[in-house]
């Protein structure tokens, strides 16, 4: 069967010739040795428990993959449905969607390990026949105990010995669901002594009374991964069962189960590495806390990595295809750079996505020496020079226009290269403008920037050779669509997710995975497209319409990819760097950075790496990245010494200089900062005890970076206390809730993955300073 999204150049021995790994290499050489007749036959096999992820596409392009390759080749389907209590008929529609998706089908070998429970059974009744399985009526902790150790060897349970009639006896009655459950289990017998634990009489069948979501209550005993799983294989005649390294001591084990059961195929079990991105979780169980508990919401939400959310996010097939490729099939695990994936899809995207302009937070320019009544039409094109495609849209243009607040400062930096008092900037497709007066209102903000254009500079030109640094972005106030922007990032703000101690990953998110942006000004010739079309939006990113919540009239983009890398892993030992993530403008080419802990360290590095760890119980990578920098070193111990914080010890302090000040601090070393330790320990101890949330603090960060001063003090001049009492809190839920009666209806009747939604919106009606946790459990009392 040939199946993929293109076709493939073959070489002589039909195999695509641009690839070349070591799995590859072994089916060339078993077709040409006639092994399994010249056949190959590969299979990806899911558990319906959960969504497929972006970990799952490497085993899927593999297996699938193979097939395209090499001629008469074929790749199974198969659903490894053996688990009744966390299995449902959603997960299996949403793999077969996912499957389609990336580019590939099965054909007509989709299969069901759930259609072979009866020959399952027929199998274990036969090792019991032949001695070699036998009912253990332990209770769990006991065969765990009689297991032995990996330094002591395994002991017989008093019922390793019951003749084989006892035990068909015994499994003909559990199978009868004459037992309760964990009453009695299968086990193999094979040897008590083996160095591999998975081989000291593994436990084949345990009994469960639950419905199976195919084969109802057929069914009260269930089989064990390591038992169904070889059989599987065998009852479909796989040649080739490539399986991740995880699965590389249960070989022993799918061998023994193949070699003593009668079946007529032996497949081979192969391992290679999985895809682990740094910043990704890729456990369902984990992806499933994080659905059940309202963190995201639902498995397509845009910031998950599963198949779904990437899909719902912009990503395309092809990007993903092409990280596969370019990730390779190895036989070491590795974990990748989450920024060969963002290459991947800005590569694809770039030659795919029209350009179009989108301002996310408008502020207002009027152009005073443009008349009123007068509109102008521009032909501007939707595909720079360096793209070979043709197209162009009318873009009018105003008195009145709009342009990013980010984009003027009434006090810039020399490095400002944009719009500031005085200052000159060119408009994207227009005139050169400058900015002669500031607007503000009653509260001292600003809301307005008066301007004048100089009309001999239509394209941006100056035919009098001035120098024009700056080029900005902008939309017709009068002719802009509002719309809405959702800001995605990564889900996880640290490259490992749960790695500490208590392996949480909630504390890991990402605060600001997303930032929407609700009143968003965008040109209008995209105002009419369908859901799902994708755009560079210039100077922002990679944006799409979403699929589901994008409506005409009420268009909502979801950001896919920024278009640089802005999370800068360190790379420069002499960078004077103080962490990650930090936000930067980079090549846009692939990255390839060394993480801290991987490079040497000099004497002197060494020497403060180890009294960081030592002192202060920082985490290994933590206190390596501070080592490096002595200025960082510096606002450390000052912090260390006016902290009164007690949660964590001194690690807040780390995390907050290594993970939270590259991004305020940019270019400037930390002795450079306009505040000292004290004000940064005043800052953490605001967080840690709940007066801010993660977000006000970064906003007062950002202020001290800025212009130093109490944290204290700016916290009640921007109104940044959280919210925390129930009291102050419940007229916010039950504005929310008053507000959103059809999600309301449909949380309660099931949709439980909106608790995220009445969280962001409980957020937004307070400014963000709600504390989330205690708004999440009014959430919950009100919502039943």
């Amino acid at each position: 069967m040939r199946s993929g999204p293109e076709s493939i150049n073959t070489g002589d021995d039909g195999r695509d010739a641009r690839r070349s790994d070591f799995i590859r290499a072994m089916i060339a050489a078993d077709i040409a040795s006639g092994k399994f007749g010249g056949r190959v036959v590969t299979r990806f096999p899911p558990e319906p428990n959960g969504y497929l992820h972006i970990g799952h596409a490497k085993s899927i392009c593999l297996n699938f993959g193979l097939a395209q390759e090499f001629a008469g080749a074929r790749c199974n389907l198969r659903f490894d449905d053996t688990n009744p209590e966390t299995e449902k008929p959603e997960y299996v529609e949403s793999m077969l969607r996912d499957i389609r998706w990336l580019g590939f089908d099965w054909g007509e070998h989709l299969y069901y390990a759930s259609d072979y429970f009866e020959r399952f059974y027929e199998q274990a009744e036969g090792l019991v026949r032949k001695g070699l399985a036998y009912v253990d009526s332990s209770p769990e902790d006991t065969i765990r105990e009689y297991r032995g150790t990996v330094t002591q060897p395994g002991r017989p349970t008093p019922y390793r010995d019951r003749t084989a009639e006892q035990n068909l006896d015994l499994l003909r009655c559990m199978r009868a669901g004459e037992f309760g459950d964990g009453e009695h289990v299968l086990r193999a017998r094979i040897d008590l002594a083996s160095p591999n634990m998975l081989m000291r009489d593994p436990i084949l069948y345990r009994i469960r009374h639950a419905a199976h979501y195919r084969q109802g209550d057929a069914w009260c005993i269930y089989p064990l991964y390591d038992w169904a799983h070889p059989l599987e294989d065998a009852f479909e005649c796989v040649t080739h069962s490539l399986c991740t390294l995880e699965f590389e001591n249960n070989r022993e084990l799918y061998d023994w189960v193949v070699e003593n059961c009668d079946v007529e195929c032996r497949p081979w079990q192969t391992e290679f590495a999985r895809l682990e991105l740094d910043y990704v979780i890729t456990s369902k169980r984990k992806l499933l806390h994080l659905v059940q508990n309202g963190i995201v919401d639902g498995w397509d939400d845009p910031r998950m990595p599963t198949l779904a959310g990437l899909r719902r996010r912009g990503v395309t097939p092809e990007a993903i295809r092409a990280l596969v490729d370019m990730v390779g099939v190895a036989r070491t695990n590795s974990r990748v750079d989450y920024a060969k994936l963002e290459y991947a899809i800005r590569d694809d995207l770039n030659t795919r996505a029209r350009r179009v302009m989108c301002v996310v937070n408008p502020l207002r320019v009027v152009i005073t020496n443009w008349p009123e009544d007068r509109t102008e039409m521009f032909d501007a094109p939707f595909w720079p020079h360096d793209v070979p495609k043709e197209g162009t849209r009318p873009l009018p243009f105003g008195r009145e226009i709009v342009i990013e607040r980010d984009d003027f400062m009434e006090d810039p930096p020399r490095a400002f290269h944009r719009l500031a008092p005085g200052r000159e900037v060119r408009l994207r497709h227009a005139w050169v403008i400058r900015c002669n007066e500031v607007v503000r209102d009653g509260a001292g903000d600003i809301i307005e920037l008066r301007c004048t254009y100089d009309p001999e500079t239509r394209g941006g030109s100056t035919p009098d050779g001035r120098s024009i640094k700056g080029t900005i972005h902008w939309v017709s106030a009068a002719h802009g669509v509002r719309c809405e922007v959702r800001l995605y990032d990564r889900l996880f703000a640290v490259p490992e997710p749960g790695a500490g101690e208590e392996g949480d990953v909630v504390r890991d998110v990402n605060p600001e995975s997303l930032v929407v942006a609700a009143d968003a000004l965008l040109e209008p010739a995209v105002a009419d497209d369908s859901p799902g079309t994708r755009y560079q939006f210039e100077r922002l990113g990679y944006f799409m319409t979403d699929t589901v919540d994008s409506k005409p009239g009420a268009l909502v983009f979801n950001r896919i990819v920024t278009l640089r890398d802005t999370w800068k892993r360190i790379a420069d030992p002499g960078a004077g760097s103080t962490g990650r993530p930090q936000r930067e403008h980079t090549s846009k080419s692939q990255p390839a950075a060394t993480p801290a802990a991987e490079r040497d360290r000099s004497p002197a590095v060494e020497t403060a790496y180890r009294v960081l760890v030592a002192r202060h119980d920082l985490p290994a990578e933590d206190a390596d990245i501070l080592a490096r920098d002595p200025a960082a070193i510096r606002l450390f111990d000052a912090a260390v010494a006016a902290w009164t914080g007690t949660a964590g010890g001194a690690r807040p302090l780390a995390n907050w200089i290594i993970h939270e000040l590259p991004r305020e601090a940019g270019e400037r070393s930390a002795d450079d900062l306009p505040f000292d330790g004290r004000e940064l320990a005043a800052l953490v101890s605001l967080a840690e005890n709940g007066t801010l949330s993660s977000s006000a603090a970064r906003d007062v960060l950002a202020v001290l970076a800025k212009e130093g001063g109490d944290p204290a003090s700016i916290v009640d001049r921007l109104g940044l206390r959280q919210v925390s009492g129930e009291a102050e809190l419940e007229p916010f839920v039950r504005q929310v809730i008053d507000a959103n009666a059809d999600k309301v209806a449909d949380y309660r009747g099931g949709r439980t993955g909106l608790m995220g939604f009445f969280i962001g919106q409980v957020m937004r009606a307070t400014g963000g300073r709600a504390n989330p946790e205690v708004a999440k459990t009014l959430l919950e009392k009100a919502l039943g």
